[in-house]
């Protein structure tokens, strides 16, 4: 299954080869740049949080996302802005607390590492209105972005992800969710969800907000796996004058 998922994530790589090696410029140009379109990433750090690795590690899955983390942003932020909104942890109840630590800004990799550093994990996962508040601020911004999901669990706070969904790619087309669970099973994605008729009491999955807003849904089970699915979403490949592709290339000093 890891090497399943590793398959997985490096098909945005593969496709931008392909589309290199197989003469089409115009579709590589038009697949390229949305690597630098400004991103905001969505950080779940409710009390599940703080539950012991299930990949053997022996710390907190928290840990673990920061460790992926710290080694994926370098990777990105010197080529695209980048934002933050943590939910879970505050002084709010335990589904009201969404807090924007960081507007899409350039370079901005060490400020988010030092804003998830300081997290006590607490809370319960209100993750659709996070995700609907990290559209807000890019739409406010740009006409295209991305938004990174990373979560360990289902819904807890009565969100409709679907709902938001199909207003996201109606009123907002340029937007792009994806979504990464971590250390968790698909089934934990479902809840009931009620108040749209034809949902009503149905179990609906979260990764609608990704398939319908043209995103990726992906599973990762240890750091290793994050980082995979970090840099597939997140990452911007380097194109050479022979079409050949490489990693992006360091970060500025």
């Amino acid at each position: 299954m890891r090497s399943v998922r590793r398959d997985l994530a490096s098909r945005s790589w593969l496709a931008v080869m392909c589309l290199s090696l197989s003469g089409a410029p115009d579709a590589l140009a038009a697949t390229v740049p949305q690597c630098r379109d400004d991103a905001m990433l969505v950080f779940d750090a409710s009390r599940s949080m703080i539950n012991i690795s299930s990949d053997g590690a022996d710390r907190p899955r928290i840990d673990e996302a920061r460790a992926a983390l710290r080694q994926v942003l370098p990777q990105v932020t010197p080529f695209r802005d980048m934002g933050l909104i943590v939910y879970g942890p505050g002084r709010q109840d335990v589904c009201g607390h969404i807090d924007l630590r960081l507007a899409p800004l350039p370079d901005a990799g060490g400020r988010i590492m030092a804003e998830l550093d300081g997290i006590a994990p607490d809370g319960d996962t209100p993750l659709t209105e996070a995700v609907a508040q990290a559209a807000e601020i890019l739409r406010e911004r740009v006409s295209s972005g991305a938004i990174v999901l990373i979560t360990d669990g289902r819904e807890t706070c009565g969100g409709q992800p679907c709902r938001l969904a199909e207003r996201l790619s109606r009123d907002a087309p340029g937007l792009t969710v994806h979504i990464i669970g971590f250390q968790t099973q698909i089934s934990s994605f479902e809840w009931q969800s009620f108040g749209h008729d034809d949902i009503r009491n149905t179990q609906v999955i979260a990764r609608c907000l990704a398939d319908r807003t043209g995103g990726t849904y992906a599973t990762a089970q240890s750091t290793d796996d994050l980082i995979a699915a970090l840099q597939d979403v997140l990452a911007c490949p380097v194109i050479g004058r022979a079409g050949q592709v490489t990693p992006p290339p360091p970060p500025r000093s």
